[in-house]
């Protein structure tokens, strides 16, 4: 029998993913980590994210509270989840809280944490022990890999044709820390094994190319477990490698983008590694994780961007309209969405409204927008059809552009529906449509605060006659869309709300979808 490649295995997962998933997208809101501690927990928080808009939630089940005696389990907390899940309509991504949480092995429960010479920890070069399990040890993964696929077994028969546990995160952000790569004894035994082949070369990723491999194999054997007992998505989620930190000053070896191939040849049961993402740069961090299929690449990885983890905060909204747009994303996720406030809620409600009418339309192809005060303006050319997009503040008449506060993000999806044909869909953004040889005879102007050129301040006027063909806006209609795709009128935006015929715009603290048709004249 012909043995299958990784790459193969890989590629046939991934579309299982897709099969498994293919119409629907997580809009999605993750609780914090002590969120679902009790039966009272679950009853108060499942309903309030129902609330805000949510379809999916992102619940941590924990090893420490489902086997707090050795061979003992306890699913409590894990039925009444589905139970209440299922009431509320809502869909559940468990994340395993196992043997290692944000690199540490916090939720391991107490009769393992206290017996280290059974269940052995990670060291520093300098023989420090950290909290931090072996994964080279056989007894860390055997306890481990049978409490999950007890949680497995478990769920197959509770939710036996997955209507609420719809996709497994396995473990959650595994990296070393301290260390880029553990030192115990169980551990260089491998290492000096491996070395002699020189594996993975000798540079500053050396160690962590050698434990990314260690903790892909380890993750293999739940994930390979979890196909056996009820097969579906499965993922694994990083921390980033940020702010110019080394191996071992961030969670080192983890799925990190730089580390792909690796994981995905260790692991080829996973169908996505997945990005959390706190920090800025927010659409550099998304690309990185949205990784296609290249075959003149080798055809090495293929990743579906999912965030399971964002910073919840006021932008959170439309960083998930530029996700989807951009990448078609599988899902996006803020994180501790339980404790955030109103102000912070209302963004990820407002932009999952919208989102949740635009997935109704049979998907054409789409932009997405991001805007802030650095990066402000982005030109996309549809065949001819030359947008520019701009954050809403580049607009002179907007005090708040100018009297020195932080702009919030703006963002949207941005549709094309047929030629001439757009939908917009988002908050503080403007866009204006031209051909091609009209952009290109652009004079750039500084308008004032009227909309106008201020006197005087046109750049070098063109002698040359104009050229060539002018797109116009033949309507900008405000709608909304139904279950079945179709629109419904709910204004026209002409006049003051379209300067005139000169763009398409959604202001600051505004979420609308806007219908856009086009006209050429000459």
């Amino acid at each position: 029998m012909k043995r299958l490649s990784t790459f193969t295995i890989s590629l046939l997962l991934t579309l299982c993913v897709h099969a498994q998933l293919k119409d629907f997208h997580i809009l999605g809101g993750e609780l914090s980590n002590s969120a679902v501690t009790s039966v009272s927990d679950i009853d108060e928080v499942l309903p309030r994210m129902k609330a805000l808009g949510l379809n999916t939630v992102l619940v941590p089940f924990y090893w420490e509270l489902m086997e707090p005696v050795e061979g003992q389990m306890d699913f409590t907390l894990v039925d009444r989840t589905i139970d209440v899940a299922r009431q509320q309509g809502l869909k559940i991504v468990p994340l395993w809280f196992g043997a290692w949480k944000n690199s540490m092995s916090c939720y391991a429960p107490a009769w393992f944490k206290r017996d280290v010479k059974r269940f052995p920890r990670a060291m520093t070069k300098e023989g420090k022990p950290l909290e931090i399990a072996s994964c080279f040890s056989d007894n860390v993964l055997q306890a481990d890999l049978k409490a999950f696929s007890a949680l497995m077994q478990h769920i197959a028969e509770k939710d036996p044709q997955r209507e609420v546990v719809i996709m497994m995160q396995i473990e959650n952000e595994i990296g070393m820390l301290e260390s880029a790569r553990d030192h115990s004894s169980l551990a260089e035994k491998v290492y000096q094994e491996e070395k002699r082949a020189e594996r993975y070369g000798t540079d500053d990723y050396a160690d962590e190319k050698f434990m990314a491999y260690h903790y892909a194999r380890y993750v293999e054997h739940l994930a390979k477990a979890a196909r056996r007992i009820h097969d579906m998505p499965l993922y694994v989620n990083a921390a980033m490698n940020s702010r110019g930190r080394k191996p071992g000053e961030y969670p080192s070896a983890g799925p990190l983008a730089h580390l792909a191939d690796i994981w995905k040849a260790g692991a080829p049961s996973i169908d996505i590694l997945a990005p959390d993402i706190y920090d800025t740069g927010f659409k550099s961090w998304a690309s990185q994780y949205a990784m296609p299929l290249r075959p003149q690449d080798g055809g090495k990885v293929k990743n579906r961007l999912f965030i399971p983890e964002s910073r919840c905060c006021e932008n959170s909204g439309v960083r998930a309209l530029y996700a989807f747009g951009e990448h078609q994303a599988l899902g996006f996720s803020p994180f501790a969405i339980d404790k955030a406030s109103p102000k912070e809620t209302e963004s990820v409600t407002q932009a999952y409204n919208l989102l949740s009418q635009v997935f109704n339309l049979k998907q054409q192809n789409s932009w997405g927008l991001l805007f802030d005060q650095d990066d402000k303006e982005r030109v996309i050319d549809d065949e001819g059809v030359v947008m520019t997009c701009r954050h809403y503040f580049t607009l002179p008449w907007d005090p708040r552009a100018t009297n020195g506060s932080v702009w919030p993000e703006g963002g949207a999806m941005l549709i094309c529906l047929g030629k001439y044909d757009y939908l917009l869909a988002g908050s503080g953004v403007v866009v204006d449509f031209k051909t091609t040889t009209e952009k290109s005879q652009e004079q750039q102007k500084r308008l004032g605060e009227d909309g106008f050129a201020e006197a005087g301040t046109t750049s070098q006027t063109s002698t040359s006659k104009f050229s060539g063909k002018r797109l116009g806006l033949l309507s900008v209609d405000e709608v909304t869309i139904d279950d079945q795709g179709q629109m419904h009128y709910l204004r026209r935006h002409n006049g003051d709300e379209d300067h005139q015929g000169r763009h398409a715009r959604i202001s600051v603290g505004e979420w609308k979808l806007l219908h856009i048709q086009l006209y050429e004249y000459k």
